[in-house]
């Protein structure tokens, strides 16, 4: 049975209360009204009118200064699980499809020599930092989803790692960066097809990683303490 009074009311509030992914918010705030409805036709069957159904239904399922907190936990742990899956995926990927690019980018002989003593061990450096972030990207994955009933507060494993991501992005881009000009461009790279098109991938998987970090971190800060019933 549709409702057009307490219970339409009570759902709006909650959810202009929640901030977090589309979906999940609307999967949440969905999921709420139907129990609502449920228990409002389940007291009306017991007697009462439809609107003090629906006002005993909205009282036993709580206010929403209490109820709120709970949710959006949820949804920051959400947002959570998705920028672990990015990093998981794109940051490995991207090492990979590099490693690729300089396979088959020709450099001549006198080039590898011109290189400063410190270009091999920064860019084997790089590659393992990208490696690692993809790692621990893959282990928050897990913690976030299977493992979250064995961490006690999954909303600092969020944030941390949308800090870390923060932390780590200007330190790959400086090296990143270090490594371009050790190599001087390197010459003819920028007319290389497949090489400027990496550039831009990498660039938009970065500002996607930078992004998703953003959200998390904006989503947990907006978690409040429950209100004392």
């Amino acid at each position: 049975m549709a409702s057009t009074g307490v219970i339409d009311d009570y759902v709006t509030g909650l959810g202009r209360a929640l901030r977090g992914p589309r979906g999940h918010k609307l999967d949440m705030v969905t999921e709420a009204r139907d129990s609502l409805l449920d228990a409002a036709e389940a007291l009306e069957g017991g007697g009462l009118d439809r609107a003090e159904a629906e006002r005993v239904a909205v009282e036993e399922f709580g206010p929403i200064s209490v109820i709120a907190p709970g949710y959006q936990e949820a949804l920051s742990v959400a947002a959570g699980r998705r920028l672990a899956a990015v990093l998981f995926v794109t940051v490995p990927l991207t090492t990979l499809m590099w490693s690729v690019i300089w396979q088959f980018f020709p450099v001549a002989v006198s080039e590898y020599e011109a290189r400063p003593v410190w270009f091999v061990p920064v860019a084997r450096g790089l590659d393992i930092l990208q490696m690692l972030i993809g790692l621990l990207g893959g282990v928050a994955l897990f913690a976030l989803g299977r493992g979250l009933r064995r961490i006690r507060r999954p909303l600092r494993v969020t944030r941390a790692l949308a800090l870390f991501v923060w932390a780590m992005q200007p330190v790959v881009l400086a090296l990143s960066v270090a490594l371009m000009v050790g190599s001087r461009g390197p010459a003819g790279f920028s007319d290389y097809p497949p090489g400027v098109g990496m550039s831009l991938v990498s660039h938009a998987l970065w500002m996607v990683q930078l992004y998703a970090a953003t959200r998390c971190l904006r989503f947990s800060r907006h978690v409040p303490a429950p209100v004392p019933v």
